[in-house]
């Protein structure tokens, strides 16, 4: 994504932004067993909510609410610690967690209907335009883009969409546009074949978006919408739970809904698979998603941890945050969050290791070691492929942790495996010269 000069069609001050914190992010235990979906670390030092609320910020919209309703406490923790704006400005980052009033005691029951039980919250500010996000998204996108096309078009709703392959249909919203981009059907998770061959995009359009190729594609919804003030109080005077399969099929016979196409990486980062792969591509010399482009850089918590110290070893295409120790240990595509202990002997391949939130003092180090427990962090001689280690976790000396010659799912005491992938849970304790 490039952010040229573009200017926002609309004040700023005109545009809401909520970001959907999704629900009990179930696709993603055990990551999600102590915390929200947008709370889960990535890329060693962030969190998946810093994804939508840094593009908000590089795209000059500062109001935002962050809406969740389980494990709330380390997001708003977070979020709290992260994004303080000057006392001259409007802006804010808030959390909206599910709360129960005298007229509703359930829970969010969609995205529509979480967007509905907080329209008293939202209608007390003043907007014009609201933008609505998902918080399990890797992507980069300048949301000025999407607002100008809004607006030129006289939208009254705007999908943000991505052409996607055949595979990936039954997991979107899939679309048709007219010559004017003008939404004309919107079929929630077609998993016919017969229906997905009447949603395939059309030739014609491939020079018009600029894709090359003659592959067979479709227009996904990638959850992202603007709405006008006044469509979105009107389209939610009802019990409609959820936008993609409820409020845009439905807007489409009475309203201005039109496509904003986008053509840069994105990833639904919503499963664990998807969550591993986005990671490990972070340690590539060429990631798909750049954390290094500091036109639209990546803010989250800042802290003021010392440089990683590295004693020795072996180290390929990895990613090392800030406050590591490595002592001649050897990482080969292993993300190292903060804070993180890999100890003499180790060896690490396609590993994401979240870090600690604390350094383990000297005392607890050798009252746990006269229990026979292990220290903080990786132990000696360890091993360990295919996983990923939540934050705190102990993993003990000569241990051997490989999905290998295991079920796609697993449950244990000690671990999980999830879609063929080893899961240490969080404050997890692995003992000494454990196999599995």
């Amino acid at each position: 994504m490039t952010h040229q000069n573009l200017h926002l069609p609309v004040n700023p001050d005109s545009v809401f932004t909520i970001i959907l914190g999704g629900g009990q992010g179930t696709r993603l235990f055990p990551l999600t067993k102590e915390r929200a979906k947008p709370a889960v670390p990535l890329g060693g030092k962030y969190r998946l909510v810093d994804i939508p609320i840094s593009n908000c910020v590089n795209s000059g919209l500062k109001r935002m609410y962050v809406m969740t309703q389980f494990n709330s406490a380390s997001l708003h923790r977070h979020i709290a610690q992260s994004y303080k704006f000057d006392h001259f400005s409007r802006g804010f980052v808030e959390i909206l967690a599910a709360e129960q009033t005298l007229t509703d005691t359930s829970w969010y029951q969609g995205t529509a209907d979480a967007v509905r039980k907080n329209l008293m919250h939202l209608l007390s500010h003043s907007f014009d335009y609201l933008l609505i996000l998902s918080g399990d998204q890797l992507y980069r996108m300048d949301y000025r883009s999407i607002l100008q096309r809004h607006t030129e078009t006289q939208a009254e709703i705007t999908v943000a969409t991505l052409p996607v392959r055949r595979p990936d249909v039954p997991g979107f919203g899939i679309m048709q546009m007219e010559s004017d981009y003008r939404i004309k059907r919107f079929v929630e998770k077609p998993k016919d074949p017969a229906v997905q061959d009447t949603l395939r995009l059309e030739p014609e359009w491939y020079p018009k978006l600029g894709l090359e190729g003659s592959e067979e594609l479709f227009l996904a919804s990638m959850g992202i919408y603007v709405f006008n003030r006044d469509v979105l109080t009107r389209l939610l005077d009802n019990d409609l739970m959820d936008f993609g399969k409820h409020i845009i099929p439905q807007a489409i016979q009475t309203q201005r809904v039109f496509a904003y196409v986008f053509h840069d990486y994105w990833e639904d980062i919503g499963t664990i698979r998807a969550f591993f792969e986005a990671n490990l591509d972070l340690t590539s010399s060429k990631p798909r998603f750049n954390f290094f482009d500091m036109a639209a850089p990546i803010f989250t918590h800042p802290r003021y941890l010392p440089a990683s110290k590295i004693h020795g070893g072996s180290i390929e295409e990895s990613l090392i945050a800030d406050g590591c120790i490595i002592d001649h240990a050897a990482l080969e595509r292993t993300s190292l969050g903060i804070r993180s202990f890999v100890a003499q002997g180790a060896r690490l391949n396609r590993v994401i290791v979240m870090g600690n939130d604390y350094y383990e003092s000297a005392e607890s180090i050798t009252r746990h070691e006269s229990e026979g427990k292990p220290r903080i962090g990786i132990g000696k001689g360890t091993r360990i492929e295919n996983a990923i280690i939540d934050k705190n976790a102990r993993i003990g000396n000569n241990c051997v942790l490989s999905p290998a010659g295991k079920p796609e799912t697993f449950d244990h005491p000690l671990y999980y495996i999830r879609d063929g992938i080893v899961m240490v849970p969080k404050n997890g304790l692995i003992p000494h010269n454990t196999v599995i």
